[in-house]
This record gives structure tokens, sequence and C-alpha cells, in this order.
């Protein structure tokens, strides 16, 4: 496990706006420097969660779980609503402004993706180690293999909303296999 932490130089706004790949900008490595310059970043990196290498994604998720743990789960359920909501429309602004910053629309750092979606998921799990632990390898799962339609947004979506949505598809596919084991009987004994 490592954390990019890179002292790279400033970036020019010409390199920061280049999303074409055109020789002459050096593409961003992402740094703790870097993310620190902005709230933005801060959030779209997942705390700093996504930095972590390898497997961001995983560790956002992680990330999430243990957000989940201290913040979230104590909320009433509208307060999850509520945070729900309001989380994934900041994470739609916040991943298509440090998308561009990055000049990638979804850079595998960028993981409040993940660690809201998972948030989903977790609002409908039993409050288990085990049944958590299951929900997160089945969220897992779901977003790296990306079954349809999650592979269609995942390429055709190029904005903030669509970095958050094909996750939130990935937490649905999760807790749809999650109540099937809750309906057979199998989740209970987690």
């Amino acid at each position: 496990m490592s954390i990019q932490n890179n002292n790279e130089p400033p970036v020019s706004a010409a390199q920061a706006s280049d999303v074409s790949g055109v020789s002459g900008s050096a593409p961003i490595q992402p740094s703790v420097g870097w993310m620190l310059r902005s709230p933005a970043r801060v959030v779209a990196f997942g705390l700093g969660s996504g930095l972590i290498r390898p497997a961001p994604g995983t560790w956002g998720t992680l990330a999430g779980w243990l957000v989940w743990v201290v913040v979230l789960s104590r909320l009433s359920d509208t307060g999850v609503a509520v945070a729900l909501a309001v989380s994934f429309a900041y994470g739609c602004l916040v991943c298509h402004r440090v998308g561009k910053d990055l000049g990638r629309p979804d850079h595998g750092g960028m993981v409040w993706d993940e660690m809201v979606a998972f948030w989903l998921v977790l609002w409908f799990t039993p409050d288990t180690l085990w049944a958590q632990a299951l929900a997160f390898g089945l969220f897992r799962l779901f977003d790296i293999v990306k079954p349809p339609p999650i592979r269609y947004f995942d390429a055709r979506l190029k904005n903030g909303f669509g970095v958050m949505w094909d996750d939130i598809v990935a937490a649905l596919y999760a807790l749809l296999v999650l109540a099937v084991l809750q309906r057979v009987g199998l989740l209970g004994v987690l």
C-alpha cells in the first residue's frame, strides 16, 4: 500500500484542462499536496483514500464504510436519505470539476462515487459485520465487473453525473443480491 505523494511542480491551466492527450502536456499525477489545494479534490478523492495504491476504489469503499460506522449509521432514516441525496448531488459537481482538473473525466483516484454508493448499500444491509462484509464484497464485485447496464453508463456518461451514476447502479445490483439472500433466509444467519 502506498500513498501518492509526489512533489510535482504546479500544473498549468493548459495541462489541467487538456483532455485530448496531445503530446506536450504531461498527465497529472495527483498527490497529497495537489489534493489539499482544493476542498473539491479532497471530497472527490474520498478524503485522501483515492490516493492509496493499488486499488483506490477498494480503499475508497473502505473509507466509506468507516464514515458510515462513525457518522452516518447514527442518523435517522430521514437523515441518511438527506445525506445520500446531498452527497450524490455534491459528488456530481466535484467529480466533474476534479475530472476537468485532471484532464480525465473518471480518474481512478476519484472515489467519492464508491463511498456514496456504498452508503446506499449499507443503509439497507443488516447491522452485522458479516452482512456488511458480504455487502462490501458484492458492491466491489459489481463495481469492478460492470455488468450491463453499468458498463454502458460508464462508457457513455463522461461527466460528474456519469462518475456517480454507474456506482449507484452497482449498489443496486449488490442490494438485489442481498435482498435475494434475505428472502431465502441466508442473510439472517450472518
